[in-house]
């Protein structure tokens, strides 16, 4: 943690809409569905947003298998923790771009589900932690950054606007996994949650070296070891987010 200060919790009172945007299938299972479950369970509508369907995620399996297996996975994860409509888009795994295309693509979502509060993974070049970050992870926070002001522009992508996406403002932004954490989620009580809905990638899981951490190892060290950043004693597992007001 680089932050000077202990992170505030998040107002979670103050939205009631969210969407998740990253790059691959379990991209949001790596912590983030522990508070998808508890917003979900609050009553919260909670979509997601996938700009690949992880296609080049399997070494042993072909692109064309891969990408419906993951897809299915995704549906299955999301669907364990109370989400119901999981959206892909069409950029390839590996090899997104960042550009005015992607942009384009995450404000039509935007604009589709009309999210309060758009949650995405850090764009920095590594994980809070010091493990480098991946390149399509980096493409699609940054440009989830920039969606979220594109989204409630009219004349940026007026043909949005022509295909019946009128313009939608978000009121706030959120970073998940990054180094500069200004807020957190209580997610205490819902690891098994997190590591329920992170065990539907059975395929992908089973790809992973031996020596990968499991999911209940995995999530323990992530949401446990964040909520050592937490001034609250009380909270045993936490979310880590750097927030933006838009």
């Amino acid at each position: 943690m680089s932050t000077e200060s202990s992170p505030e919790a998040l107002d979670e009172t103050a939205f009631d809409a969210v969407l998740c945007v990253v790059a691959h299938p379990d991209d949001i299972e790596y912590g983030m569905a522990a508070a998808v479950a508890k917003w979900t369970a609050a009553g919260k509508r909670v979509h997601y947003y996938l700009l690949t369907r992880g296609e080049a995620g399997i070494d042993t399996m072909e692109p064309v298998d891969a990408a419906p297996a993951r897809a299915d996975e995704e549906r299955a994860s999301a669907a364990v923790v109370g989400v119901e409509r999981v959206e892909f888009g069409d950029h390839p795994d590996g090899t997104i771009e960042y550009g005015v295309v992607l942009r384009r693509d995450i404000a039509a979502a935007i604009r589709r589900n009309r999210p309060d509060l758009v949650v995405t993974l850090t764009h920095e070049e590594t994980f809070v932690g010091g493990n480098l970050n991946q390149a399509d992870h980096r493409a699609v926070g940054l440009a989830t950054l920039d969606a979220t002001a594109d989204a409630g522009n009219r004349w940026v992508f007026p043909e949005l606007v022509a295909d019946g996406l009128e313009p939608w403002k978000v009121s706030g932004v959120a970073v998940a996994s990054g180094s500069r954490a200004t807020h957190y989620v209580d997610v205490t009580g819902h690891l098994e949650d997190a590591i329920a809905s992170l065990e539907e990638h059975r395929q992908y899981n089973d790809a992973l070296p031996e020596d990968f951490p499991k999911p209940p190892e995995l999530l323990e060290n992530i949401l446990g070891g964040s909520a050592r950043a937490v001034a609250d004693p009380d909270v045993t597992h936490a979310l880590l987010l750097e927030y933006f007001a838009r």
